[in-house]
């Protein structure tokens, strides 16, 4: 495939771009530290999160054996907060993946085809927005039941919309310039113009809502988890939050609630420093305003 090289090199020449960003090069730093924590767990002076302690063990300050002391349970709070950024990765990553593919094959079909079957997507995208999020997120989490996977679908439910629109908008305008109208008359299919031309063209866009889909599952997961209604069984972020809420020794254990609130504020910094970025270099003239 001739166009691959070239496309290579558009990828390697926008990365370069992104990385003169220090909005793009801290968040990457950030979520760096934490996905080292998330891979190297079990090296990282941790223990099974889930394994309770003695009865002497039980809300101990930070020590060199409890790096951040213990909950009311006598679990290590070091090993929940290591192990809970795997849950969130999982939450945050997966839920992008399905909101963004499923927004963008809406958007992509509505832009490319437009009419009636546009103006039937878009209604219907319409309405999913115009819902309320966070209270439809508690309805459906609490009718499904605690479990992170219904966690990614309600979140998927009320995000998917913004990812369509945006996709639509950016397909409109790719679909009328001249390379497109070029394979249209030599005879491409609507499906090859649609994966072939228009696809490549809108993965920089599909790339920002995604970064930026991953803070909104990390949040919502917090969120519910907080108001008791993730999964009891899994180490999380939320759960340490619900967990320490429910004890009612919140004010005399700051080193019970602020690591998972200060594990949450930097994860989802990191994800919309990155996310800004992204969406700062793909607009016209980033280059020239920069001087690069």
């Amino acid at each position: 495939m001739p166009e691959l090289p070239g496309r290579l090199e558009k990828l390697k020449d926008f990365l370069q771009l992104l990385f003169t960003n220090k909005m793009a090069v801290a968040g990457v730093s950030i979520f760096a530290v934490f996905s080292i924590m998330a891979i190297f767990a079990p090296f990282l002076h941790t223990v099974d999160p889930k394994a309770t302690g003695e009865v002497g063990s039980i809300l101990l300050s930070p020590s060199w054996q409890f790096w951040l002391g213990t909950d009311d349970l006598g679990r290590d709070i070091w090993s929940q907060i290591v192990y809970g950024t795997r849950v969130s990765f999982t939450i945050g990553f997966v839920a992008a993946g399905i909101t963004v593919s499923f927004g963008t094959l809406t958007g992509m079909i509505a832009g490319f085809y437009g009419g009636r079957l546009e103006e039937v997507i878009m209604r219907i995208v319409d309405f999913f927005m115009m819902l309320p999020a966070l209270p439809l997120m508690i309805v459906l989490a609490a009718i499904l039941g605690p479990s992170i996977w219904n966690i990614v679908f309600v979140v998927s439910i009320v995000s998917w919309p913004t990812t369509a629109r945006v996709i639509r908008s950016q397909v409109l305008s790719v679909k009328e310039r001249a390379f497109v109208e070029a394979s249209r008359c030599i005879g491409a299919s609507d499906s090859l113009l649609m994966v072939g031309e228009i696809l490549p063209n809108v993965i920089p866009l599909m790339f920002a809502e995604a970064v930026l889909m991953v803070t909104e599952a990390i949040y919502a997961e917090s969120v519910l988890a907080f108001l008791g209604l993730g999964d009891p069984t899994t180490v999380s972020w939320g759960m340490m939050l619900h967990f320490v809420f429910e004890s009612g020794v919140m004010a005399r254990v700051p080193n019970w609630v602020m690591p998972p609130v200060a594990s949450i504020c930097a994860l989802i910094l990191a994800f919309t420093f990155l996310g800004t970025a992204i969406s700062d270099v793909l607009k016209p003239g980033y280059r020239e305003i920069k001087g690069l």
